[in-house]
């Protein structure tokens, strides 16, 4: 990884510098560390964008989520969005937490859970979940990177019981060869080329369309590039790329998994199957788009 400093970083956005600190203090400079005092700022990253003015209520979903992200508003659509995708997302993978115990996390940042035994690694990964779907809301306009993947990645696995294994890559690929659904993936020596690969494919369209979006995500679990993390991380980077293209997102429901993993096996063969769960986790989420009263695409 390559990286500027403020000062750089400063000149070529046309900031003060002070403006860039803030930045990367608030986290919203993906891939943005602090090395000898300093912050280290890589060399891709994109200039944040600026905060929506107070006015009208937008009705477009990004605009909306993030007013009430930063304005802290409780049971509207970024709530929604934080439990449901949270939830489901995890529950997937296997986690023990419940719809309820879930919410309360999120709307209490304390632990609601009584008369039972919980994986600490299923509470951590929760919160850590929480911060993933804010990085994706604050870069949603930004195109898909390197920087932004592994970023997910660090946020989500971050203080988890894998983070403190020596061969675990926390915010990096893959050490291990690992297999999904019994079938081989892309070995970790092949991973990082792959991936750039991928990329520079998906990014070569600035309009992307739902398909687009589909196909990366069966390709990208193909490579299956970290260790642990990568159906939540995929998730998370469909639901950003909805965002970034005016593309009605969808969250793939814990009830519908099996469709779900029958689409993605199949994928290269028929790719009707996965379209049409995707088409119904969109009219699920038009739903709640109608709710709140934001307006949607075809």
């Amino acid at each position: 990884m390559v990286y500027m400093d403020v000062n750089t970083a400063a000149s070529k956005w046309n900031l003060s510098e002070r403006s860039v600190r803030n930045y990367c203090n608030e986290g919203r400079i993906p891939g943005a560390v602090m090395k000898a005092g300093s912050w280290a700022i890589p060399t891709d990253a994109m200039k944040p964008a600026r905060k929506q003015r107070a006015g009208k209520i937008p009705t477009d979903l990004l605009t909306r989520l993030r007013m009430e992200k930063e304005s802290g508003i409780t049971g509207g659509i970024y709530h929604k969005v934080q439990i449901e995708l949270t939830y489901n997302s995890n529950h997937i993978e296997g986690s023990r937490l419940t719809h309820d115990e879930t919410r309360y996390i999120f709307e209490t940042n304390t632990i609601g859970i009584k008369d039972e035994s919980v994986n600490v690694d299923d509470i951590v990964e929760t919160v850590n979940h929480f911060r993933c779907i804010d990085l994706v809301i604050d870069q949603a306009n930004y195109a898909l990177s390197e920087t932004f993947i592994k970023q997910l990645h660090l946020l989500l696995k971050s203080g988890t019981s894998d983070s403190r294994k020596p061969w675990f890559a926390v915010g990096d690929y893959k050490r291990l060869a690992n297999e999904v659904g019994g079938i081989e993936t892309t070995a970790p020596g092949e991973v990082a080329a792959a991936i750039k690969a991928l990329l520079k494919e998906y990014n070569k369209s600035k309009n992307k369309k739902l398909e687009d979006i589909i196909d990366f995500h069966c390709r990208f679990e193909k490579i299956h590039p970290f260790q642990d993390g990568n159906g939540r991380v995929g998730r998370l980077i469909m639901f950003k790329e909805c965002l970034r293209n005016g593309i009605t997102p969808f969250i793939i429901e814990d009830d519908i998994k099996e469709f779900y993993y029958r689409g993605l096996k199949e994928w290269k063969r028929e790719k009707g199957y996965l379209t049409d769960t995707v088409l119904s986790c969109q009219d699920r989420f038009k739903k709640y788009m109608e709710y709140y009263g934001l307006e949607y695409g075809d």
